[in-house]
């Protein structure tokens, strides 16, 4: 196919999935890599309680709260 047929098709609104390979797919800023973080025990304490309050992971608590003050920093 050639690019302004698929530009052509894009801006109409039609699927054009099925000619895309998803399997090599990425997301731009979303890929992920594990860093080790020392904690107080305190701080993990704290952390697991809003965790449980919020009925969610510690982890998902960190991201949450680390993209938020990221986010104001940029702003």
């Amino acid at each position: 196919m050639k690019a302004k047929t698929f530009d052509d098709q894009f801006e109409k609104g039609d699927d054009i999935t099925r000619h895309l390979d998803l399997s090599k797919a990425i997301r731009p800023d979303c890929l992920q890599k594990r860093v080790n973080v020392d904690f107080p025990v305190w701080m993990i304490h704290s952390l697991d309680r809003e965790a449980h309050r919020l009925g969610v992971t510690r982890q998902s608590v960190i991201k949450l709260w680390l993209a938020e003050k990221l986010k104001e920093a940029v702003a």
